[in-house]
């Protein structure tokens, strides 16, 4: 239920105006605009804007935050040069994962970590707590920068409408300065959709004077219209996350995951030095694992949810913890973990969907043909 003490994001008016408003990790956000599928297909083939100010935004700064930020995080943060970023994990002392997140290099010695909305409170807890024997400071900035997503193969076209910087010179995974509709603004090269597209940062807007954002959005909607813009809510950031195979926390990932079962061990750098949950990691990965997670593509109807069973030879496997419709791909998928060993691309599995046994098959991630679709592609 929808009620005043639920949060609000700097763009409220604008998706309570247009949108269909629904609770998100405390957050009123819009679930959509025109349709889960309109917006979906809009980033895939042209362009789709999404507004992500409900996410969790902490600045780590000082002469120790590279070191503090080494400690608390999986990743190698030394690897990182001013102005580029990288994907990561914070885990526990079990190795399971707090939280995955984008850590920016904005200067040598100031950061800032994007981070699921649903955490937003506990990691600020951890990360203060954590930085105690640190020359670091960690500050929350979340309502004091507005932070969008433009996504899709038009997304730098789009963008570079409005902006005095050349966003072509931006590489993926790094970072740039610029001007948005003549409002100071920073823009990470980055994405949750599987396409091309950058993170607009609005800094120096609060919640209660959104000025700053709402020009910047308005502005970027204006330049996109000729190319199909859609704003998209997050029905339809959730379809696409699923084909690019990007994991949902609290569905898909969890306390009680740990990254090589997740396959998210290629942000773990246990040879960097000592970091939470390190040991526990080494040893997860020299004993092996049990379960893997795996894609999953529908060969006859039904559209499998979270708790689905997955079975095999008459047999369960797995559990799906994220299914849905495909637009793009007009078929059910999912995310699952199941067996090590029927962790395979191109196994036969079956998907109890409302206690029928339903054909699919195990299928790797993205789900889409990347030779046309996603930031890989070639048309």
């Amino acid at each position: 239920m929808l009620g005043e003490h639920n949060q609000r994001t700097h763009l409220y008016r604008f998706h309570s105006q247009n949108g269909r408003i629904s609770l998100f990790a405390g957050f009123e956000m819009p679930m959509w605009y025109k349709g889960v599928v309109p917006e979906h297909m809009a980033v895939r083939k042209n362009v789709g804007i999404f507004d992500i100010s409900h996410m969790g935004r902490t600045l780590v700064v000082g002469p120790e935050a590279e070191a503090f930020l080494d400690y608390v995080t999986t990743n190698d943060v030394a690897a990182l040069v001013p102005l580029s970023a990288h994907y990561s994990l914070m885990c526990n002392e079990r190795g399971g994962i707090i939280d995955d997140f984008v850590l920016s290099r904005i200067e040598e010695e100031q950061f800032l970590m994007v981070y699921n909305a649903i955490n937003r409170d506990e990691n600020l807890k951890w990360l203060i707590r954590h930085s105690r024997n640190f020359d670091a400071s960690v500050k929350e900035a979340s309502d004091s920068i507005a932070m969008f997503a433009v996504q899709g193969p038009k997304a730098e076209g789009t963008l570079q409408k409005v902006s005095t910087g050349d966003l072509g010179r931006i590489e993926r995974f790094r970072c740039g300065w610029t001007e948005l509709a003549g409002v100071d603004s920073s823009v990470s090269r980055t994405g949750y959709t599987g396409e091309d597209g950058f993170e607009v940062f609005v800094w120096n807007t609060s919640i209660t004077n959104p000025h700053k954002a709402e020009k910047v959005w308005s502005a970027i909607m204006k330049a996109g219209q000729e190319v199909g813009i859609e704003p998209c809510g997050l029905g339809a950031r959730d379809t696409l996350r699923l084909e690019a195979g990007m994991c949902l926390y609290g569905n898909d990932i969890d306390e009680n995951t740990n990254p090589f079962e997740a396959r998210l061990g290629f942000v773990v750098k246990t040879k960097k030095g000592k970091f939470i949950g390190r040991d526990a990691l080494v040893e997860w990965k020299t004993e092996g694992l049990k379960r893997k997670r795996i894609g999953i593509r529908m060969l006859e109807r039904g559209i499998p949810r979270q708790h689905c069973e997955v079975w095999r030879n008459e047999e369960k496997v797995g559990l799906v913890t994220s299914g849905t419709f495909s637009p793009l791909l007009k078929c059910g998928i999912a995310m699952a973990y199941v067996t090590k060993e029927h962790a395979v691309d191109g196994e036969s599995v079956m998907v109890k969907i409302r206690n029928k046994l339903a054909k699919a098959e195990v299928v790797r991630f993205p789900l889409y043909d990347t030779t046309q679709y996603g930031f890989r592609r070639k048309t």
